[in-house]
């Protein structure tokens, strides 16, 4: 650190990078941090990092950037398939890493990541921001609490309506490992994780198909797409079950036939319940009270101008209070493996159509 701030490099210069990890974060965040580089392998990129962000220095490969001593910390922001060996790389420099989600392109580069952690003794956290939202906090402080007593049931959507994201990779298999099963269906399945409190999960059964995708002439809201270049799913369904009992239910899609998008998660719970609709931050509890059947809707929530910008506070001050990612309330290596050996069993499920078990 220099002058007690932590300095920071940017992998990859994408939206992601720019909007959510820079501007939203490292930048709020000037007494705590300082962008010294970024590094792409476009080079309008790293023009662009300079020339319109004011990045002091950039490099056509993360390596130069990772031999500078006065970088202590890293965003990897690239795409899927880069995750794994840059984090492992970058954590093995002496850089804290904070990975963007999916965690990699399977369970098995997660838990190379993983031990390369233990081995460097550095911090590793993933980019599941959506925890942080104030509506998310406060129904994890009522779980907590005990409101809901056992919670055996949870159902989580992330599905949209006609919203593939035509540009980048995010239709191409091969490079990013899947569909919305593993670009939006990790986000709300972490949430819905963490509410529960990390249940192991046992088994799944579920299916990958690619229905509209495939289909020439199809309406998108974002852009169209050529059939033969949509090559990851664009829909999934699970039934997930845990090691004590409990069970889950994930839908997934980018281009369902339904009246509008759905980031939700509800929870079914013996004592109470809840639907908590991410995309607008707020959730509805269902209870018995005084001899009748209640609901409790949140009225005042703080505000927070970026579930990205206070991942990353919490990432800065794991970093320099020398805290566990845990302990600030972040996604761990182990959390973020446990959602990514999910998805893999929804894709082998698909392939084979069986139950997969996991772990």
């Amino acid at each position: 650190m220099k002058d007690g701030k932590i300095g920071i490099g940017i992998i990859g210069f994408g939206g992601i990078a720019r909007g959510a990890h820079l501007n939203s974060g490292y930048r709020k965040l000037p007494k705590e941090c300082e962008v010294l580089a970024a590094a792409d392998i476009l080079e309008s990129r790293c023009n662009e990092a300079r020339e319109q962000f004011g990045i002091p220095e950039t490099y056509d490969t993360y390596h130069k950037l990772l031999e500078r001593d006065d970088i202590d910390a890293v965003s990897i922001c690239t795409p899927n398939g880069v995750h794994a060996q840059a984090t492992m790389d970058a954590l093995r420099a002496g850089k804290h890493v904070l990975c963007e989600k999916p965690m990699a392109m399977n369970s098995a580069e997660c838990a190379q990541m993983i031990a390369v952690q233990k081995e460097t003794g550095k911090k590793l956290q993933i980019g599941f921001n959506m925890r942080y939202s104030p509506g998310a906090q406060s129904l994890k402080r009522a779980v907590e609490a005990g409101q809901f007593g056992e919670i055996y049931h949870a159902a989580a959507r992330a599905i949209r309506r006609r919203r593939a994201p035509v540009g980048g990779v995010f239709l191409n298999k091969e490079l990013n490992g899947g569909g919305p099963l593993i670009d939006i269906g990790v986000h709300i399945t972490d949430m819905t994780l963490w509410l529960m409190g990390h249940p192991q999960p046992v088994a799944t059964v579920g299916s990958a198909p690619c229905k509209l995708g495939k289909t020439p002439g199809r309406v998108g809201e974002w852009g169209t797409w050529k059939p033969e270049d949509f090559t990851v799913e664009d829909f999934a369904s699970a039934y997930i079950r845990f090691e004590d009992g409990r069970t889950m239910t994930l839908l997934a899609s980018f281009l369902a036939n339904i009246d509008h998008e759905h980031f939700d998660t509800q929870l079914f719970g013996v004592d109470a319940g809840a639907f908590f609709d991410a995309n607008a931050g707020k959730y509805t509890m269902y209870r018995e009270e005084f001899g009748t059947l209640t609901d409790t809707t949140t009225g005042y929530l703080p505000h927070l101008a970026s579930t990205h910008g206070e991942e990353i506070r919490q990432f800065l001050r794991a970093i320099k209070d020398d805290l566990t990612i845990e302990e600030v309330g972040a996604a761990t290596g182990e959390q973020a493996m446990m959602v990514t050996q999910i998805m893999d069993a929804i894709y082998k499920s698909h392939e084979t159509g069986a139950e997969v078990k996991i772990g």
